[in-house]
């Protein structure tokens, strides 16, 4: 939910475990708590999405058993052994930060990954403000940090099974040519396109690539995003690392953000997340500001974690 300063102050109070999203300056003004955040002005709230640097989103954790965690990129490995085993842990990953590239690059080969539950997102800054610093916070202590990531590693009742999943309004068009690439990272050169080897960038200026949609890479039939960055100098620029061994197409193009989102969120019968985050690049070339998204509410970030770092997805957790 979408609060005021002094509302969300109130809400710390109470002692409830708390993650909170809201600008820099918002976010270092509020006082010690149960609590974790980040940095984003960009929000999907009830009634639309929206764009402020005067409200915070809160969203409310039911469960009483959590630990606020804090990791650099020396020992962010350490994010799934310190996870509950019946529960969810919540990150916040400063952007462009070495723990974000170290995050992105080898989560998936963290020891117990895809059996610990990782959600979270990537905090950054209003793009029409270069000022601003992308920073995730621990509440306890009232800590900024802009090279560290923040948890909150929460544990939920035998009962209970929690599920991570994202929503991908993109998939693999099928008259796309197939793309390779000779290294991991988050950008690159030459690549292979159907097995030729050529220069990306030049491939894309040659043959109007629309980069606001993704690659899409296959994990043994699931489609992850890879959003493109820039291109710089002949070298294409991504928000994510593409690897070596997995095959990309080029994705189908979507016309409507909001109503293919909506679709797929009715389809799910009602299910209520217990946290979401949307990404910046479907806010800003899907134009959400204004439209309403059903049900799946939270803050709007530079990269969603769903066990790794994916992009151009919402991602969101479910306790049942």
């Amino acid at each position: 939910m979408l609060l005021s300063f002094d509302e969300t102050t109130k809400i710390i109070q109470t002692g409830k475990l708390l993650h909170i999203a809201g600008t820099e300056t918002l976010l270092k003004k509020l006082p010690e708590g149960n609590w974790i955040g980040g940095s984003t002005e960009y929000f999907i709230a009830e009634g639309g999405g929206k764009v402020s640097d005067a409200l915070l989103f809160v969203t409310e954790c039911p469960h009483k058993a959590f630990k606020i965690s804090i990791y650099d990129e020396n020992d962010i490995s350490d994010v799934t052994d310190d996870a509950y085993d019946n529960g969810y842990s919540i990150i916040v990953l400063p952007f462009d930060s070495a723990v974000h590239k170290e995050y992105a690059a080898k989560a998936a080969q963290f020891n117990g990954m895809f059996i610990k539950n990782i959600v979270g997102w990537i905090a950054g800054t209003n793009l029409n403000k270069p000022e601003q610093t992308p920073i995730a916070l621990n509440g306890r202590t009232g800590e900024a940090f802009s090279n560290k990531a923040v948890v909150a590693h929460i544990s939920v009742p035998a009962e209970k099974t929690v599920s991570i999943d994202i929503i991908n309004i993109f998939k693999q068009d099928e008259h796309s040519p197939l793309i390779q690439f000779y290294a991991d990272g988050f950008s690159a050169a030459a690549c292979l396109v159907d097995g030729d080897d050529v220069n990306l960038a030049e491939y894309i200026a040659q043959n109007n690539i629309d980069t606001r949609f993704p690659l899409v890479g296959d994990y043994s039939g699931t489609g992850i995003n890879v959003s493109f960055k820039d291109i710089d100098n002949g070298t294409v620029n991504f928000y994510a690392p593409v690897f070596s061994e997995i095959k990309y197409r080029f994705a189908e193009p979507v016309t409507d953000y909001a109503a293919q989102f909506n679709r797929r969120l009715k389809a799910l019968n009602d299910v209520r997340s217990a946290f979401s985050c949307n990404c910046v690049l479907n806010f800003l070339y899907g134009e959400l500001e204004g439209k309403n998204i059903d049900t799946f509410f939270g803050p709007v970030t530079f990269g969603e974690v769903a066990y790794q770092l994916v992009n151009q997805t919402l991602a969101y957790v479910t306790v049942v």
